[in-house]
């Protein structure tokens, strides 16, 4: 389905790249803060073992063979010659600085890289981190986008689901990766069972308010052998349908600046991992549904975005 009603990542990508882009995953033999003690033990409550890598291969292989299998499948399906690696899994800054920039100068080095995309967590950034991507962005004239997990702005919320960090540390890291020139990605889960449309509308206010380059929406999973799944089966969670999700996300597009790009609206897991999942529905289908909802109502990403510098001094 053409897109008309919001600012998609593939037309983002051909703009900046002059063609079709393809992300690699990459996996890197990573934990997180979260699992190994320093701010929790059990990790998030929707977080598997595995983490979010389902189509990641093995963390033993070097980042230059990650690259080298992916590029084999892609390259000769869809002729592609740029490719942005995405350290994916975990929280991809939290090793030795030196350990984490060699993994970074190796993914930046491969032929036809264009940029490098880091998964983390906003307290998972530190300036001397940013100082070494901002150093091998320049030296290969790549672009570095840091993704960091949000997942909501409702701090009760981010309690329940036992993040280990609040907003604070959000907008933080947010304000030092835009100081280093880097680029700057959210990811938020908008069907949390606690949170409402007004999560959503903030959610939208806070991203436009720190002028993000990136979102990347995600329906909830719950995954099997999580602590959400266990809460999930006992009947403990209420989730929203498939309908309120999409009004959900519309609400969010609508308040959401229109410059931000928006990575998906939409995510996907293997159903054999989960319980729960898209309300059993591809999720091209749910994408689908809100682009064509947004059309037949004449809504727009970022058609309710008038919050900003000064609102009340309009009549002025």
């Amino acid at each position: 389905m053409t897109n008309s009603v919001y600012n998609t990542f593939s037309e983002y990508l051909i703009n900046r790249y002059g063609e079709k882009t393809y992300k690699l995953p990459v996996a890197l033999t990573v934990s997180c803060p979260n699992r190994d003690g320093s701010c929790g033990i059990d990790g998030c409550t929707f977080c598997g073992e595995i983490g979010t890598g389902y189509e990641n291969l093995p963390a033993d292989m070097t980042v230059t063979e990650q690259i080298a299998v992916n590029k084999a499948h892609i390259v000769p399906k869809y002729k592609a010659t740029k490719f942005i690696p995405y350290l994916q899994n975990f929280s991809n800054t939290y090793m030795p600085l030196e350990k984490f920039a060699a993994y970074l100068e190796e993914a930046a080095q491969a032929e036809g890289v264009v940029a490098v995309y880091i998964a983390t967590r906003p307290d998972c950034i530190r300036d001397d981190y940013l100082q070494s991507m901002q150093d091998i962005a320049k030296k290969y004239r790549i672009d570095i986008c840091v993704e960091l997990g949000l997942q909501t702005v409702n701090y009760h919320t981010l309690d329940k689901i036992n993040r280990g960090h609040s907003l604070a540390e959000f907008i933080d890291a947010i304000l030092r990766v835009k100081k280093y020139g880097l680029q700057t990605c959210a990811h938020l889960i908008l069907n949390l069972p606690w949170d409402t449309d007004r999560d959503a509308i903030e959610a939208a206010h806070i991203m436009s308010a720190l002028q993000l380059d990136q979102v990347k929406l995600h329906a909830l999973y719950i995954v099997k052998g999580t602590v959400m799944a266990e809460q999930y089966e006992k009947g403990e969670l209420e989730l929203i349908g498939r309908d309120e999700y999409q009004k959900r996300v519309i609400l969010f597009l609508r308040h959401l600046s229109p410059n931000i790009v928006l990575q998906r609206v939409i995510g996907r897991a293997p159903a054999e991992n989960t319980l729960f999942s898209n309300w059993s529905t591809g999720w091209f289908k749910i994408r689908d549904g809100i682009i064509r909802q947004m059309e037949e109502q004449g809504f727009k990403q970022g058609d309710c975005c008038d919050y900003l510098n000064g609102a009340a001094l309009k009549k002025f």
